[in-house]
C-alpha cells in the first residue's frame, strides 16, 4: 500500500537532524524526570493514607477474625522505605500522563496521520485498563486472597486437634499447660505491601491483552482465524496463570480464568473489527477484489 502524498510531505516536513532531535529527546526527558519528581514528592506526603488504602483489605479479614488490625515492622528503617516504595510506585502513575505525553510528542512527528490516529487509541486505552485491572485485584482478589491465607493457620491446628482427638493413644496434656498452640499473625508492613503490589501488577498487565492482541492484529501478527484456532491452548494457559497467580482457593482461581478468557474474547472481537476496516480500505484503493477476498 503506497503512501499518501499529503501524508509524505506532512512526515518530510518535520523532518529535522539528528542533533535536533537529540536535543529534543533531552528536552523530553527533562520534563518527564521534572515531572516523576514532583508527582513522587507529592505522594511522599499522602504515602502514609495510600499504605492505609492498600492493606484494608488485610485489616478488614483481621477484623472479621476478631483481631487486632494492625501491622508491624521488624527494622527502624523499614517503614521509611516502605513509604518511599509508595511514592515511587504512586508518583509513576500520577505522572505517567506527563510521560506518555512527552514521549508521543516526541514520536508523533516521524508517523504518519493515518499511523497517529491508529495508534493514539490504544496509549489512551492501556492506562485505563491497567487501572481496571488493579482495582479488581484491590478490591476483589486480594481479600479472597488475604482471607485464605490468613486463615490457614487455623486449618493445621484443627485437623491436627481432630486427629488426636480420634486417636486413643495420643497422651492427655499436663495440667496447668495449654492444650492448644495458637498461631497469631503479625503482619510485616513490607511484606504486605509488597503482596498487594504483587496482585495489582499482575492484573493491570493481564488487563493489557486486548491492547497487545489488538496491536498484534493491527501489525499482521495475529488473525480472528488463529485466534480462535489457538483458543483452546488459551483456556489452557489462562488456567495455568490462575493457578500459578492466585491462592489454591478454587473461588478466587474461577473470577481470575473468567476475567481474562473475558478478556480473550473481546481481544478476538477487536481483531474482528481491525481485519474488517483493513479489508474496506484495501477494497476501496481498488487493491482487493472479491476473488482475492474468497482465497485469502
Amino acid at each position: 500500500m503506497t503512501d499518501r502524498p499529503d501524508e509524505r510531505d506532512e512526515v518530510e516536513a518535520s523532518a529535522a537532524p539528528l542533533i535536533e532531535h537529540l536535543a529534543e529527546l533531552r528536552t523530553r526527558l527533562i520534563r518527564s524526570v521534572a515531572a516523576f519528581f514532583v508527582a513522587m514528592v507529592a505522594c511522599f506526603f499522602v504515602a502514609e493514607p495510600i499504605l492505609d488504602l492498600l492493606v484494608d483489605p488485610i485489616a478488614d479479614v483481621l477484623r472479621a477474625r476478631g483481631e487486632d488490625p494492625r501491622l508491624i515492622f521488624t527494622a527502624p528503617q523499614e517503614k521509611f522505605f516502605v513509604l518511599i516504595r509508595i511514592s515511587l510506585v504512586f508518583g509513576f502513575a500520577l505522572s505517567f500522563p506527563i510521560i506518555a505525553h512527552q514521549m508521543w510528542r516526541f514520536v508523533a512527528p516521524g508517523l504518519y496521520r493515518s499511523e497517529r490516529a491508529a495508534f493514539l487509541p490504544f496509549i489512551l486505552a492501556s492506562p485505563l485498563l491497567f487501572l481496571a485491572g488493579a482495582s479488581f485485584a484491590h478490591w476483589v482478589v486480594t481479600p479472597l486472597a488475604m482471607n485464605f491465607f490468613i486463615g490457614f493457620s487455623d486449618a493445621v491446628p484443627a485437623i491436627a486437634n481432630l486427629v488426636a482427638g480420634n486417636d486413643p493413644d495420643v497422651a492427655a496434656p499436663a495440667p496447668g499447660t495449654d492444650p492448644e498452640l495458637r498461631t497469631v499473625f503479625l503482619g510485616s508492613v513490607r511484606e504486605s505491601l509488597d503482596l498487594s503490589l504483587k496482585f495489582i501488577f499482575a492484573f493491570g498487565l493481564c488487563f493489557q491483552l486486548p491492547v497487545l492482541l489488538t496491536l498484534m492484529g493491527k501489525a499482521g501478527l495475529v488473525s480472528v482465524e488463529g485466534l480462535k484456532n489457538v483458543r483452546k491452548y488459551a483456556i489452557v494457559g489462562i488456567l495455568t496463570l490462575a493457578a500459578l497467580i492466585t491462592p489454591p482457593d478454587v473461588i478466587t482461581q474461577v473470577i481470575l480464568f473468567t476475567v481474562v478468557y473475558a478478556l480473550y474474547e473481546l481481544s478476538i472481537l477487536l481483531v474482528a473489527r481491525v481485519e474488517r476496516k483493513r479489508t474496506a480500505e484495501l477494497r476501496a484503493q481498488g487493491l482487493l477484489d472479491d476473488e482475492d477476498e474468497e482465497t485469502a
